[in-house]
């Protein structure tokens, strides 16, 4: 992975949480906490359990390391959620910009949530945030179906296709 791939799987991530985000925003806030099968209860469930995700490896890469979900994780609405997420990328964006490729491998050591010890290359951990972002989106789309909307294309060839 190069620091330009890295920039551009968050910008595709951006963009595709985004896209959801507005999808879901277009529920209202009794359909978005009503239940809908996946790995995490409902929509806003969902939602939080990214943002969470992205608040945590983005503490992990700058030496912290948190050991569960923030505590604002389970308490936000929809909208406060989004701006939660935007603070994370507001954040996320200058420690990216100031990465080389050289620092994509360095070792970065953070502790699960299980308090065990891990290592592993930044480059790889980026890859593991897009990728993991990404797999809940999925669960998000079919969150959506069930309550009888249409889940907007997120694909990453989309995101290409509008110049992002």
């Amino acid at each position: 992975m190069t620091i330009d791939e890295a920039k551009e799987g968050f910008g595709y991530g951006s963009w595709a949480t985004a896209m959801m985000f507005s999808a879901a925003e277009a529920l209202t806030e009794d359909q978005r906490v009503a239940p809908a099968a996946g790995s995490f209860p409902s929509i806003n469930a969902t939602f939080a359990h990214i943002v969470g995700a992205e608040w945590i490896w983005l503490r992990r890469w700058q030496g912290e390391s948190p050991r569960s979900a923030p505590a604002w994780e389970g308490n936000l609405t929809l909208s406060e959620l989004r701006l939660q997420l935007h603070a994370v990328e507001s954040e996320r964006s200058p420690f990216v910009a100031r990465l080389t490729d050289s620092d994509l491998d360095r070792v970065v050591s953070y502790r699960g949530g299980d308090g065990r010890v891990f290592a592993h290359p930044l480059a790889q951990l980026i890859r593991h945030v897009v990728n993991h972002s990404t797999y809940h989106r999925g669960q998000l789309a079919t969150q959506l179906r069930q309550l009888g909307s249409t889940p907007p294309n997120t694909d990453f060839t989309r995101y290409l296709r509008e110049g992002k």
